[in-house]
């Protein structure tokens, strides 16, 4: 499978000088930033897990790791303040915060203890 870039030359342009030089202390040396932000791109924008990212951005865990690293050193909110505003990037990442996401309304109350009929066909009560 070929796949066709995400991001064009001049968002990379803006983009690349944010990126940590190196790579993982000890370790071996990273793959390809470009690569890789496409990756991670695409797993926040289709929502899917992990482990089900196209092989092609490269090894799923080293994806997750490498945003894990960038989320906590504040490496990814350099990246998406970057793009934000730019037309040619609406669409590559959508994220919902999951503090603002409402449950349904019969979601709230349930008893903790599980429901009445259970207790009482298993011989317990309240």
């Amino acid at each position: 499978m070929t796949r066709s870039p995400q991001f064009s030359d001049e968002m990379w342009a803006r983009i690349e000088p944010l990126m940590p030089r190196g790579g993982a202390k000890g370790g071996r040396p990273w793959n390809d930033h470009r690569r890789t932000v496409e990756g991670i791109c695409w797993r926040l924008r289709t929502g899917s897990p992990w482990r089900d990212v196209p092989a092609e951005f490269g090894s799923w865990s080293s994806l997750w790791r490498r945003f894990n690293a960038w989320a906590q050193d504040g490496t990814w909110d350099k990246i998406l303040t970057a793009i934000a505003g730019s037309p040619e990037a609406e669409g590559l990442v959508a994220v919902v915060d999951g503090t603002i996401v409402r449950a349904h309304k019969h979601a709230a109350g349930a008893r903790k203890g599980g429901s009445t009929e259970l207790q009482e066909s298993s011989g317990r009560t309240s």
